[in-house]
C-alpha cells in the first residue's frame, strides 16, 4: 500500500470515469486552448455542444482552431485574444468577454508556462507564477459575476501532481533571493492556485459556481518549448514517446465539466477523475488567506505594468 502522498502514481493507472452528459446551450471559456489538452478539451467539448470560447494569445491559431471546431462539430465558437504575461490584456479580454457573453456556464484555466531560467513578465512578476497563478487568478475574478449569473456553473484548474515538489515561498514569490529551479517555480505556481482555489470555493459557497483542480497526467503538450534549444530537442525526440495523447485529459476534463454527480463537488484535487488529497503545503487556510490577499494585490490595475 502506498502512502498517502503517492497514491497519485496508482491513480494514473486506473480506470478514470467518462459521462455521456451533454453541454448544449452550454457556454465554455477555454484559455491556452490552441494546442495540447486546451485544443483537445476544445474539440471535446463542442463535440458535447457547448459554444467553446477560445482565450490565446495568438491570432492566426485561434483563427484556425475556431475554424476547424465550427466545421468538424457544427457548434458555434469564438475567440479572444490575450498574453497571459501582461495582467492589463487578460483584464481587458475578460471584460470584452464578460460583456459579449452574460453567461459563462464553464471556464478552464488551462494556459501554462515552464522555465528553466528566471523571467519576469511585464508586470514584474516572476513569468510561471505570473502566467499560472495570477492571470487565472484575475481572469476567474473578472468572469466571476457570469458564473453566478449562469449557475449552476465550474471553475476547473489544471493542475500538476508537481505541486508536491513545493517551492512556494510568500516572502520570495519572484525567487529574488534564491537560486532559480525550474521545476520548483512551476511547482510554486500550482500551489498557489491550488490554495486559492480552496479560498474561492469557500467564499462562493451557496452560489452554484464550483471549482476544481485537475492533474491531466503525463501528456504530450507545447509547456516548455519557449525554453532552449537543447531542451525542445529533448522534448520533441525524447519524452514525447514516454507522453500519452492530450486527447485522454480532455475527456477528463469534460467529465468535470459536465458529468450530473459532479454539480455540487467544490474545492477538491483529482488526479484526472480520481479524487486526491493535494499535498499538505497546498491545503494550509492560513497561506490560501495571504496568498489571496497577495493576488489581489498583485492583480489590482494600478499595479499593472509597475
Amino acid at each position: 500500500m502506498l502512502p498517502e502522498e503517492l497514491q497519485f502514481i496508482r491513480n494514473s493507472h486506473l480506470p478514470q470515469k467518462t459521462t455521456s452528459a451533454r453541454l448544449d446551450g452550454k457556454t465554455a471559456l477555454i484559455t491556452g486552448a490552441t494546442s495540447g489538452i486546451g485544443y483537445q478539451a476544445a474539440k471535446r467539448f463542442a463535440q458535447g455542444g457547448a459554444r467553446v470560447i477560445f482565450l490565446c494569445r495568438n491570432r492566426e491559431k485561434a483563427q484556425k482552431c475556431v475554424r476547424e471546431i465550427s466545421r468538424a462539430y457544427g457548434t458555434p465558437s469564438d475567440f479572444f485574444i490575450a498574453d497571459f504575461a501582461h495582467l492589463a490584456q487578460v483584464r481587458q479580454a475578460a471584460q470584452t468577454v464578460a460583456k459579449k457573453y452574460a453567461n459563462i456556464h464553464i471556464l478552464v484555466n488551462n494556459a501554462g508556462v515552464f522555465n528553466k531560467r528566471r523571467r519576469l513578465t511585464a508586470d514584474g512578476n516572476e513569468m510561471v507564477f505570473g502566467v499560472i497563478h495570477l492571470a487565472s487568478f484575475l481572469l476567474t475574478r473578472e468572469l466571476i459575476e457570469n458564473l453566478k449569473r449562469a449557475a449552476p456553473a465550474r471553475i476547473i484548474d489544471v493542475s500538476s501532481e508537481a505541486h508536491r515538489f513545493g517551492g512556494l515561498n510568500l516572502k520570495d514569490l519572484n525567487w529574488a533571493k534564491r537560486p532559480y529551479i525550474g521545476l520548483r517555480s512551476y511547482a510554486a505556481a500550482k500551489t498557489a492556485q491550488l490554495l486559492c482555489l480552496q479560498e474561492f470555493a469557500r467564499r462562493f459557497t451557496g452560489n452554484c459556481v464550483t471549482i476544481n483542480a485537475m492533474h491531466p497526467g503525463a501528456v504530450r503538450t507545447n509547456i516548455g518549448m519557449n525554453n532552449g534549444l537543447l531542451y525542445r530537442l529533448y522534448n520533441r525526440y525524447v519524452l514525447r514517446w514516454f507522453l500519452k495523447d492530450p486527447a485522454r485529459s480532455a475527456e477528463a476534463l469534460y467529465y468535470l465539466a459536465a458529468a450530473p454527480e459532479m454539480e455540487k463537488i467544490t474545492g477538491k484535487f483529482f488526479n484526472l477523475t480520481i479524487e486526491e488529497k493535494p499535498a499538505r503545503w497546498a491545503m494550509h487556510s492560513a497561506s490560501a488567506e495571504e496568498i489571496w490577499k497577495i493576488s489581489e494585490t498583485l492583480t489590482a490595475p494600478n499595479m499593472e505594468g509597475v
